[in-house]
């Protein structure tokens, strides 16, 4: 197995929605609570930054994704947000921090100088442990700030880290 992480293509989307809507219908990672459509998904992974794919080289299977785009505008706007999607049957392969050093790395070549990620449920460990790993701090813990799937509350943990 070879991964690497490339810009998405149209290819891909099909695949990208799947892993998306896989992750959105758990309820535990991401705001989302819609699924995506084939329209409404390439409309939604065109109008990232940067859209970033893991894919085998040798068999051109899809793994995983994120998306980068700015956290906010103006005096903030040197600030990027990003989100990550790993197949479930792939977890544990180190997806997904392949993805997050490539988005650190097409951060900084969209001239971002800081990556911030809102709300990182606090339930998330392995995601909240690969951050930490890789340099993020954590700014603090909001009580009650990700409604999960069943309807009851988690804290969320803001992170960052300068590009």
């Amino acid at each position: 197995m070879n991964i690497v992480i490339r810009a998405y293509e149209e290819k891909d989307l099909f695949a990208m929605t799947c892993i998306w809507n896989e992750v959105v219908d758990a309820g535990n990672a991401f705001p989302q609570d819609e699924l995506l459509t084939t329209d409404t998904a390439s409309d939604f992974f065109a109008s990232q930054t940067y859209t970033g794919v893991a894919v085998d080289t040798v068999t051109g299977e899809l793994y995983g994704l994120y998306i980068l785009h700015p956290n906010n505008v103006g005096r903030c706007g040197h600030i990027c947000n990003a989100s990550y999607a790993v197949r479930e049957d792939s977890r544990g392969m180190h997806i997904g921090e392949k993805l997050v050093i490539d988005c650190m790395q097409q951060g900084r070549a969209h001239n971002f100088s800081i990556l911030q990620f809102n709300a990182v449920v606090a339930t998330n460990i392995h995601a909240r442990h690969l951050y930490e790993r890789l340099g993020f701090v954590q700014l603090g813990t909001i009580p009650n700030g990700f409604r999960m799937k069943d309807g009851h509350y988690e804290a969320i943990c803001p992170y960052y880290c300068n590009l």
